[in-house]
């Protein structure tokens, strides 16, 4: 029996244009075989089908259902394509949690803490070769101390939103003078802020995700940006970061990472493909935990296609074994 599947795709945020993307990989990528995809977009104006050959049909989110042709669509699990609020914040787990529709991403409790930096590092700071930057998470409107901390923190420091996704709003700080200005672009897209001493290494991102059981970790990418950091620009220019899948690691680091990044993986009780980003510092090559992203880009520029080609088998094989573990 075939299942019937919603990819849901496109958010209320800036990284829309990118869910779009990622969602036209999963569509193209999903055995037709196992499962009947219905493509949903998600945004500001509602929750919408869109057949190629009819006006769009809005979905009925008593039940997330579908009439179409006289019929009633009901939806055996959903795959969320939707980078950003609501789909990686755990706001769609809920409410797919109540109406009792399996996803294939991690429950609502564990997306909605790793949408929070700060709260993220603080649970994963006491794994075994783990390290985090030195850091001050300050919110809007809060009693903080500029001159403090800058005493506290070295220079170069990154400014990030707390809760953004694809760098959007964060600076590299070298000059203490130009902290004021980066918190004011930073606060343009949250109310907590993440000021982050700057780790000097190899940056890499690394794709783990469950199946049948095991917790499984892709080959690492290693991200050479030509710009000064890995932003939103060299995320999703073609040509703009040199990006060497499976990255430059020795045996000894290689399996250190993976040790960490499954540890990673099972402490924050994470399902589906989740993607890590971490340095190896120059000199020591400690693992400097950067971040995790709950709902990795599947874009034809994205990470996790590259690695999973890497690791050998196809994105068909590898979306069947997400769906398998997750929707059942």
């Amino acid at each position: 029996m075939k299942k019937t599947i919603a990819l849901l795709t496109g958010g209320t945020t800036g990284e829309w244009v990118v869910s779009v993307k990622s969602a036209a990989t999963i569509a193209q990528n999903i055995d037709s075989d196992l499962y009947d995809v219905y493509k949903i977009m998600l945004n500001e104006k509602g929750w919408f089908y869109e057949p190629a050959d009819s006006v769009k049909i809005e979905i009925d989110k008593n039940d997330f259902s579908l009439m179409l042709e006289g019929r009633k669509i009901r939806f055996d699990g959903v795959f969320i394509a939707i980078h950003g609020s609501p789909g990686e914040d755990g706001k769609l787990q809920g409410y797919f949690d109540m109406l009792g529709i399996p996803y294939t991403a991690c429950d609502a409790l564990t997306s909605s803490i790793t949408m929070n930096k700060g709260y993220t590092k603080a649970i994963v700071a006491d794994i075994d070769h783990l390290h985090t930057a030195k850091s001050v998470q300050i919110f809007k409107g809060g009693n903080h101390n500029l001159n403090q901390i800058k005493q506290d923190l070295r220079l170069p420091y990154f400014v990030k939103p707390n809760s953004g996704g694809s760098s959007i709003g964060m600076t590299k700080v070298k000059h203490a003078d130009d902290l004021e200005e980066a918190l004011e672009k930073a606060f343009k897209e949250d109310n907590q802020i993440l000021i982050e001493e700057f780790v000097s290494g190899r940056e890499f991102s690394v794709g783990i995700f469950g199946s049948e059981g095991k917790v499984i970790v892709l080959p690492a990418t290693e991200v050479i940006p030509q710009n000064e950091f890995f932003d939103f620009e060299a995320k999703y220019t073609p040509g703009a970061t040199e990006e060497i899948t499976p990255g430059r690691m020795n045996a000894e680091e290689q399996s250190r990472v993976q040790q960490v990044v499954k540890e990673v993986y099972l402490k924050l009780n994470c399902r589906g493909v989740v993607r890590v980003d971490y340095f190896l510092e120059e000199g020591t090559d400690k693992f400097y935990f950067i971040e995790i992203n709950t709902i990795p880009g599947q874009t034809a520029t994205s990470f996790i296609p590259q690695q999973v080609a890497a690791m050998g088998i196809t994105l068909k094989e590898f979306y069947t074994r997400l769906m398998k573990e997750t929707l059942g």
